[in-house]
């Protein structure tokens, strides 16, 4: 695919439209099909020579924007991709993802004020998974973590720079951070039903009812007994958990965070994907070490099974060949 595609590729999830001046050079072809990370508040880093040929990267209008990108309003004017700074911008791109665990210029590292409050909110949702149990928390909504933490003592109630905390990471602009996909849901209270799920034994791991529990009991079938869940349905609150722990693991630092796991409302957990590995691997399986086990080999050899976050893809996050993609 050429690179110009890359780029209206990745435009379109931000719900922007490409108009060229002319046709970018067919040469522009690469073996690894990775997207162009052109998100606005990143542009000023492109190459200063890049100043003839003019690219035009204008928003939709208002009611057509995804709500969630309603802040891309202006006109943005990039002027003369060639072959060498695309080239580069792909690489650079690709190193990030590929690097997913170092810094980068141009990363966005949390406040002075919210770094105060991160590791205490943290402690406290803690807490509140040691009430409910590993199993339960995956289901929790925002307001039962709210509900359990008021009217159990050894929790606590949760502050209210607590909470604002949370709704600012939560309400936050993910394309900000440099994570690309879309907030599947939008809603910080987003709640699963505890009919609509079944656990899997000896997983302590919650599959969504229908298409989800059928494709992994098949994709098990097919695999062999070797062949886990090891993550299934996850809400808001869980992924969260998981987001503000990785930030604390990169020292604040949101790009970083972003590109090892999708934030909070960005997760498709919350809609039916799940992780998959192989016994006995144990944390091995949340790296890409997974994907020269036997089992992955099985896994892709089926030809139904789907790999969401592939080592190029769009969202800007890292590879992660356990991840199933149902939707």
């Amino acid at each position: 695919m050429k690179k110009r595609n890359f780029l209206q590729a990745l435009l379109a999830t931000a719900g922007m439209t490409l108009v060229a001046s002319r046709t970018v050079q067919n040469s522009l072809d690469s073996p690894h099909p990775a997207p162009i990370e052109l998100a606005a508040a990143g542009l000023e880093d492109m190459p200063a020579s890049v100043e003839q040929e003019e690219l035009q990267l204008v928003a939709l209008q208002e009611n057509e924007l995804n709500p969630a990108y309603r802040h891309i309003e202006r006109e943005v004017k990039i002027n003369q991709l060639t072959e060498a700074n695309a080239e580069q911008v792909v690489t650079d791109y690709l190193d990030k993802i590929r690097n997913f665990d170092a810094n980068f210029k141009g990363d966005i590292f949390i406040t002075e004020t919210q770094r105060q409050l991160l590791k205490p909110t943290l402690a406290r949702i803690d807490r509140v998974l040691n009430y409910v149990g590993y199993a339960n928390f995956n289901l929790l909504s925002f307001d039962e973590m709210l509900f359990f933490a008021r009217n159990y003592p050894g929790i606590g109630p949760f502050e209210k720079t607590e909470i604002a905390f949370l709704e600012e990471i939560f309400y936050a602009d993910a394309t900000n951070y440099g994570f690309f996909g879309e907030k599947v849901a939008p809603e910080i209270n987003h709640r699963i039903a505890q009919r609509d799920v079944e656990k899997i034994e000896s997983s302590g791991h919650y599959l969504l009812k229908g298409e989800s529990l059928t494709h992994f009991l098949q994709i098990r079938q097919d695999v062999g007994p070797d062949l886990l869940l090891t993550s299934g349905i996850r809400n808001n609150v869980k992924q969260m958990h998981l987001f503000l722990a990785k930030a604390v693991q990169a020292e604040g630092n949101l790009s970083r965070a972003s590109r090892s796991l999708a934030p909070p409302g960005h997760s498709f957990h919350s809609s039916g994907d799940f992780d998959v590995g192989k016994a006995g691997l144990g944390e091995l399986n949340f790296t890409a070490d997974f994907s020269h086990t036997e089992e992955f080999i099985r896994l892709i050899r089926l030809g139904y099974v789907d790999i969401r976050y592939t080592d190029d893809n769009k969202f800007g996050v890292r590879y992660e060949p356990w991840h199933i993609k149902l939707v």
